[in-house]
């Protein structure tokens, strides 16, 4: 179920500072495996601080900018509404507490590293987050009909990629620049008067 969308001056945003860093702290908390599911519903669906459509022109950006998506995302969030303060606040709250979780983590694996359990549990983690990227995948393609290359166009667009990357084996580099660059110059000559 979508909400309809409401008007920017209208719609809910955080309302300080440390509502930010607690937004993001608790996103980043929830996002073991399969942050873009976790970062979709609750910046669209729960706090409503983007349109569906904002998230995947978003999204998209925050892929093609080096780093990971999420801290992308949360920067470009972040300066959205607060400036530059605001990007930094959002950033510590997607990195402080998962740094330090992670670390204590990673102390622990170095002890049951060799368990065949432990390999079993994160082949099935592998597992539940691909799910959660097509699941949300899934969910977000009903904002590409109002795109400017139109629902047939970002398809064919999305189905070449698959089998660049995922057939063919071609290197992402290579298939961001080809496909993203004629991607990027359709919608140009669509947006132009």
């Amino acid at each position: 179920m979508s909400t309809p969308p409401v008007p920017a001056e209208d719609r809910p945003q955080p309302q300080s500072l440390s509502d930010l860093f607690i937004s993001f702290t608790l996103l980043a908390l929830q996002g073991f495996g399969g942050v873009l599911a976790v970062v979709q519903r609750e910046l669209v669906e729960k706090k409503r601080w983007m349109t569906r459509e904002e998230f995947v022109e978003d999204w998209a950006v925050a892929q093609i900018m080096p780093g990971p998506n999420v801290v992308n995302i949360s920067l470009m969030i972040g300066g959205r509404y607060f400036g530059l303060k605001g990007a930094l606040v959002a950033l510590a709250g997607m990195l402080t507490v998962p740094l330090v979780i992670v670390l204590l983590l990673a102390v622990v694996y170095a002890q049951f590293a060799d368990h065949p359990g432990v390999a079993g549990a994160l082949r099935g983690m592998g597992a539940v987050a691909a799910g959660l990227i097509g699941a949300t995948g899934l969910k977000l393609f009903g904002a590409l009909k109002k795109n400017i290359l139109g629902l047939n166009l970002c398809a064919v667009f999305g189905a070449a990629c698959f089998v660049a990357i995922a057939l063919l084996r071609f290197p992402l580099a290579y298939v961001l620049l080809g496909l993203g660059g004629l991607a990027c110059l359709l919608a140009y000559r669509g947006l132009a008067p």
